[in-house]
């Protein structure tokens, strides 16, 4: 049954296609047609929701090429970060459901396993999809089946080193496994034409297949001096006339490069490697352009990577004007602010300079900032380096994306108690980027780490102040960890200044509860507050500002003088909540009939939404924060009084 197009242009094959099954009924000569409906109506979805736009843009024809010529779900296509998986999705039955996109209760903007047998990997963070590939293929193998396997990854995603740790086991093995290289910035691909085209089609095909085994068979005969020389001869010749020298050294067969969106280069070479029976990993190299075939995108520096709702006609994003800086542009702020001061200040990003506020600090300092790529263990150790010469580097990088330098940072800085500062940016709820990129166990992993400093702002202001203090820090790690988007608007120094090291500050003082916060959810625990001493409460409110060494003497003086204490942290269980526990416990204080109340994300994996809503899911808003204490006392949570 054919689908209603939401889309205001025409999409007559488009709307015909349900599943891939759909699209293979189609001629060969339709898929241009095919691959033009799907741009637009791609275009049109992403407009509504916002979303990642240009690497979708890219992948069209290469999209509609692999679920034409391969038999997917049983053919397994696996896509590498998976940003760019919106054609993907609506050609494998989620079209009706497209304009859900990063929406509460909608598609996810990544491949899902819970959400289709389409996507039979769930990715989001970079380069894992060589590896899962080769998992995929050596289960198929050890079942005895014969369906490909088919890993899409960008030139980006090769920027990190699993990628080639993958490749060395995949090159080493005899699995069938097909790696597609979408290089869509240029960086590995020579100019690709007709020649390339034509030499990709002849090494993929069966002929020239079957000369080259001959031609290996026949170097078996001679003594291994010349068989060997025979070996390097023919894939040098091959690397010298496609590029491909690189990868076959790791042990694939290359093809390549070929253009991604000319289905005429594309559709004769996926036939090929689908229909040879080379044994071993194969490499198709596929040059693509991001933001292909919107101009708007094309045009823009970023090639609409990342985009809010636009207007389809002008490309114009319905960007709200933001009334505060955002953290990592505070961050930024506080950091350029200590570097003019400080030569020995330095700065390092995996791949998000602006993410992270360090294309601010690039453009002030460019010799001091230092962007690794996708490589987030490089980059913890590479700070380790310059922490041993003196220097003092702030590691600027995702709370989530820190988890894949886990290893580093206690081998290498940790317990060599090495002075490197970790910016940590995306701290707690993230919003429309989902499970994948919430920053919600920083706390945990590194509060577990002995002599660690770890401080959480609760506004601009202190974020400044713990970047000043941070820079103070010479003979040890330290960590800040902090939100993202906007900041509360309230005026900011021009320097920070440094905090006395594990100290808290009580912001309100009152007599029966006590409520503990670290990070920003101070607004809501002093909102709650309010609440609470609208039904008689007496509430004190306490900032943590460091989970790390713990404010002893603040926690003590809490517990003693109240009935109810509360600690409020936007992050997992086992974070800021277990070190006050321990110390209660150690202490003897919970004997005493003290009613603590730890208040952390819950223990599921919070799905997309917008971040106020994951707050409120979380139980961690002012609502949440007033029912917990209610509850123990004893107390329902009846109406409450009018808010202010």
């Amino acid at each position: 049954m054919a689908q209603i197009g939401h889309n205001s242009r025409p999409t007559p094959l488009l709307d015909e296609i349900n599943i891939p099954a759909d699209l293979r009924k189609l001629d060969e000569s339709q898929l241009r047609d095919l691959a033009d409906e799907l741009r637009a109506e791609m275009i049109e979805a992403v407009s509504v929701t916002g979303g990642h736009l240009g690497a979708g843009l890219g992948v069209v024809e290469l999209t509609a090429a692999l679920h034409y010529v391969f038999d997917t779900p049983r053919d397994k296509l696996i896509w590498d970060v998976s940003h760019q998986c919106y054609p993907h999705k609506i050609l494998t039955g989620r079209r009706d459901r497209i304009r859900t996109l990063r929406q509460g209760g909608g598609l996810s903007g990544f491949t899902n396993r819970k959400e289709s047998e389409y996507d039979p990997f769930g990715a989001a963070h970079s380069s894992t999809s060589i590896s899962a590939g080769l998992g995929f293929s050596v289960a198929r193998d050890l079942r005895g089946e014969d369906n490909a396997v088919i890993a899409v990854i960008g030139d980006g995603a090769m920027s990190a080193g699993m990628a080639y740790e993958a490749m060395n086991n995949a090159g080493a093995m005899n699995s069938r496994l097909i790696v597609i290289l979408n290089d869509n910035d240029m960086s590995i691909a020579p100019p690709v034409g007709a020649m390339s085209a034509y030499l990709s089609q002849l090494i993929s095909s069966k002929p020239f297949l079957s000369v080259r085994q001959i031609g290996r068979q026949l170097a078996k005969r001679f003594p291994r001096p010349i068989e060997m020389a025979a070996k390097r001869a023919e894939e040098y010749a091959r690397g010298f006339l496609t590029g491909g020298t690189l990868f076959e050294e790791l042990g694939f067969f290359y093809v390549g490069p070929i253009d991604g969106h000319n289905l005429d280069h594309l559709l004769p070479v996926l036939k090929n490697v689908r229909d040879s029976h080379y044994e071993g990993p194969v490499l198709i190299h596929c040059v693509t352009q991001k933001g292909k075939g919107y101009e708007p995108a094309e045009a823009a520096a970023d090639k609409y990577h990342g985009v809010a709702k636009f207007d389809v006609v002008t490309g114009k994003q319905a960007k709200s004007t933001p009334k505060a800086p955002s953290y990592q542009n505070v961050f930024a702020k506080g950091l350029i602010a200590e570097a003019e001061h400080d030569d020995k200040i330095v700065a390092v990003t995996a791949a998000m300079p602006s993410g992270t506020g360090l294309n601010l600090f690039g453009e002030r300092f460019p010799a001091r900032t230092f962007d690794v790529g996708i490589a987030e263990q490089h980059a913890v150790t590479f700070c380790a380096g310059m922490a041993c010469e003196g220097f003092k580097p702030f590691a600027a990088i995702y709370s989530t994306f820190l988890q894949r330098g886990y290893d580093q940072v206690v081998h290498d800085v940790a317990i060599q108690s090495l002075p490197v500062r970790f910016a940590i940016d995306r701290a707690g709820m993230v919003g429309a980027d989902g499970v994948t990129h919430q920053g919600s166990y920083d706390l945990t992993y590194l509060g577990c780490l002995p002599n660690f400093v770890i401080m959480a702002p609760s506004d601009e202001v202190e974020l400044m102040h713990m970047v000043a203090t941070a820079c103070r820090i010479d003979d040890r790690p330290s960590a800040m960890r902090y939100p993202r988007g906007e900041a509360s608007g309230i005026a900011m120094p021009d320097r920070g200044t440094p905090l006395e090291i594990g100290k808290g500050r009580i912001l309100r003082e009152g007599g029966k509860v006590a409520i503990l916060s670290l990070g920003t959810r101070l607004a809501d625990a002093l909102a709650a507050a309010e609440d609470l001493a609208a039904r008689g409460l007496s509430t004190t409110v306490a900032d943590a500002r460091f989970a790390k060494p713990l404010d002893e003497d603040l926690v003590r003086r809490l517990a003693r003088e109240h009935e109810v204490l509360v600690t409020v942290e936007e992050g997992a269980i086992g974070g800021f909540a277990t070190l006050v526990m321990h110390q209660l416990a150690r202490e003897g204080i919970f004997d005493k009939g003290l009613k603590f109340r730890p208040m952390t994300l819950p223990d599921v994996f919070i799905d997309h939404e917008k971040p106020d809503v994951q707050i409120a899911q979380a139980g961690l808003d002012r609502a949440g924060i007033v029912a917990t204490v209610l509850g123990a006392l004893g107390q329902a949570a009846m109406e409450s009084p009018a808010r202010a």
